[in-house]
């Protein structure tokens, strides 16, 4: 019998119910990046793995202020999240070697949104054979490193180029 472990989706599937307000909003304002595995504050954005990864080194680059769509942003916030996430392309391509990358907001719920309200961009590392039968078939997906990892590997590769 094979076994996924997948302990950081416990707290998701553990949860009687949604948290009260924004989760983006909240981990802008509590301030504790490590524990929320924010990689990146700037005036307009943050970046942060998601939680609830598709594949090792998932991340999002989410608007500061509480806005649902592309067009409540301010140019300033566009280019932002756009420069965010082409820097975080060329950390993930640095430290994972994908083959390829998908990059796209989810805009509403009927969009695929999980958290519908509040604007943000998803980066996720891709590579041949990511999606094989267990993730088509059993729904599973299967993420060979636990958060902790991909957020230290990350962090480790920022404090480098701001060094260099």
């Amino acid at each position: 019998m094979d076994h996924l472990w997948t302990p950081w989706r416990y707290p998701y599937v553990a949860a009687l119910s949604k948290p009260d307000g924004c989760v983006f909003c909240s981990m802008w304002e509590e301030a504790r990046d490590d524990e929320n595995f924010i990689l990146l504050r700037k005036a307009n954005s943050f970046v942060v793995l998601n939680k609830y990864p598709y594949t090792s080194g998932h991340l999002m680059v989410v608007a500061r202020r509480h806005i649902p769509t592309l067009i409540e942003a301010t140019e300033s916030e566009l280019m932002e999240l756009i420069d965010n996430a082409r820097d975080f392309e060329k950390a993930l391509e640095a430290v994972y070697h994908p083959d390829g990358f998908n990059i796209g907001f989810n805009l509403g719920k009927s969009a695929g949104a999980g958290v519908a309200g509040h604007l943000h961009l998803h980066v996720v590392p891709r590579w041949q054979g990511d999606s094989n039968f267990v993730s088509v078939l059993g729904e599973t997906r299967i993420i060979p490193e636990e958060l902790t990892t991909t957020y230290h590997k990350l962090r480790d590769y920022l404090d480098a180029q701001q060094g260099a």
